[in-house]
């Protein structure tokens, strides 16, 4: 019972730290950052061994990158790779190029492969770090966040080559080397599996499983993913981002994203508590000055280097500044860098721990900074509007449709026939995988999920149609979708009068009875077909339909007694007959 008390120590101060923080508007990443360091061997000495739990942590890298990867369909992916390979590619360079030439001047006597290490280690941002202040401001999907992204994952893919770099300085290769091929099986195995195993599986597990079971196989996916890249001698990052992507088009997409969305949180929170428990606060106070200044200046080159190059592809001043102080922290990489340099024996022990502490106090100086920019930018005259990428708007649902049978596939068809887009959300995976094969966008889902019906982009629709047979059911989902989206205008399908009687007095929802119309439409055919002519079958509809309703209306006040609602049927029929005979007569 006693070993509890260090992790809820952890945990007591992961989460005074995160409200304080938020509070002050300095960001959750800060308060984490802080609340490590309190629980460090620095200050309250909670944890002996911090570096084992930043392993442990990185595990939240690990789903962030495999959710990033499910956001990534592979035609996307191809699409970015111009920017990937010229503004991601051109940041790594140039920011490395400058400060490999700073570091020179600094560290010449040190020898060559010092510098170029720790210019590669530090030319990287962190991922996680940038990525969760990216959603903080929604501005992921925005034109600079599109290329804030690019820049992140070609850092994410220069990984390897940069590890690589370091074993050619030292001379040898690890003692437990893989062999160049097995990364190549790797990504092949990879490729095979998510194409022929993986969705087979889902499909297994959704109908024969719990939603329980159905979270522990999308850990098995990605964590499976990325032990196994690692063991060819990849990141776990790379194989975890390179499984999201081929999941991309899978229609269980959303549930394995909300299904990990949990886990990925917490452990990303965990990650940060854990860099600053590995902090070594004693070197700070020896050298507070150099240290302090070495992080800006750190910061400074990097926030230059990426203003220009954002400016160069076309991106306004003020955009450019905020994306490239979001971007200008040391990354979690060179954590790992130093480590292995350690190791291999090119860092002196005493140089390792500054630049970590560099980089440790960037992250801490984000968020402040960027508070700091963000205002200033307020003040400036004329300040532009964030510019949104066009193609990501376009991707965007307008109609979220819950449940996707005949009755969905109808308006689904004429809502795709007129390029309004739609997200549709279907419990039942085999008819899922059916419909799919016809070219519509359906995932699996239970839409009265809260988390499912964001995922599938509830924030940007203007309708959402609940298309399911279950009178239950949709009560659900219409409660989640009042609660959370007053805003939204509900569609939804009910079986019969009684269904629609339950739902009556709900003025934020209009009702479609599901056979109402067809109905009325066979009736005008079948007066057409006996000698009745247009003019006068359709005026015939009309009046049906309006005394219809009225009588509807007129049930709705009797709540739940039945006997007085087929007291009403009964009168409402004679006095149909009654304004029939009154139509013809022409009164």
């Amino acid at each position: 019972m006693d070993s509890l008390v260090p992790a809820l120590s952890i945990i007591a101060l992961a989460i005074t730290g995160v409200v304080l923080f938020q509070r002050l508007g300095l960001g959750a990443i800060l308060g984490y950052l802080v609340a490590g360091i309190a629980a460090g061997p620095f200050v309250l000495g909670l944890y002996d061994n911090p570096v084992s739990l930043l392993h442990a942590a990185e595990i939240g890298v690990v789903l962030l990158l495999f959710v990033i990867g499910l956001e990534l369909e592979p035609d996307k992916l191809w699409r970015m790779k111009r920017m990937i390979l010229s503004l991601g590619g051109g940041q790594l360079m140039l920011t490395a190029l400058v400060l490999a030439v700073a570091l020179y001047g600094l560290l010449a006597p040190a020898g060559q492969a010092v510098f170029v290490i720790l210019a590669l280690a530090l030319a990287l941002s962190s991922t996680a770090f940038a990525m969760q202040l990216l959603e903080e401001r929604s501005i992921t999907q925005s034109r600079e966040g599109r290329k804030a992204f690019a820049i992140l994952l070609m850092q994410d893919l220069a990984v390897i080559p940069v590890l690589l770099i370091v074993q050619g300085y030292a001379g040898k290769s690890p003692e437990h080397s893989v062999p160049w091929w097995c990364g190549l099986l790797a990504v092949a195995g990879v490729l095979v599996l998510g194409r022929y195993v993986v969705n087979p599986l889902l499909r297994l597990v959704s109908r024969y499983g719990s939603k329980e079971v159905m979270s522990a196989l999308a850990l098995l996916i990605v964590l499976g993913t990325a032990v196994g890249m690692e063991s060819a001698g990849l990141s776990m990052g790379l194989g975890a981002f390179t499984a999201g992507i081929l999941l991309a088009n899978s229609s269980f997409r959303h549930q394995l994203e909300t299904d990990i969305e949990p886990f990925k949180g917490l452990l990303l929170g965990l990650f940060f508590v854990a860099i600053g428990m590995t902090l070594d606060l004693s070197l700070l106070w020896q050298q507070p000055l150099l240290l302090i200044a070495a992080a800006l200046a750190l910061m400074l080159i990097k926030t230059l280097v990426i203003t220009l190059l954002m400016r160069l592809t076309g991106s306004t001043m003020g955009a450019s500044i905020r994306m490239a102080v979001m971007l200008a922290q040391g990354g979690e990489f060179a954590f790992v860098v130093m480590s292995q340099s350690l190791n291999l024996g090119i860092l002196p022990d005493t140089l390792a721990a500054q630049v970590t502490l560099v980089v440790g106090l960037s992250m801490a100086f984000t968020s402040p900074l960027l508070n700091l920019v963000e205002w200033l930018l307020k003040r400036l005259p004329a300040r532009p509007e964030p510019e949104y990428d066009e193609r990501a708007e376009e991707e965007a649902p307008r109609v979220i449709i819950a449940g996707f049978g005949r009755f969905g596939q109808i308006a689904g068809r004429l809502l795709a026939a007129n390029h309004i887009r739609f997200t549709a959300l279907d419990k039942n995976a085999a008819h899922i995988e059916f419909v799919r094969r016809f070219g519509n966008k359906v995932f699996f889902g239970d839409a009265a999920r809260l988390d499912l019906l964001q995922a599938a982009g509830i924030d940007h629709a203007e309708v959402c149609l609940i298309a399911i047979d279950d009178e239950a059911a949709t009560e659900q989902i219409i409660e989640v979708l009042q609660t959370h989206y007053p805003k939204i205008h509900i569609i939804a399908r009910v079986r019969n009068r009684f269904s629609y009687l339950n739902f009556y007095d709900n003025s934020g929802l209009e009702m479609i009875r599901e056979l109402f119309g067809s109905s009325l439409e066979a009736a005008e055919r079948i007066m057409l077909k006996i000698g009745f002519s247009d003019t006068e079958a359709k005026r015939k509809i009309t009046l049906f339909r309006q005394h219809d309703e009225a009588m509807m209306k007129e049930m709705a006040k009797h709540g739940d007694d039945v006997d007085k609602i087929i007291a009403t049927g009964v009168r409402s029929r004679k006095e149909l007959e009654a304004l029939f005979e009154r139509d013809k007569q022409g009164l």
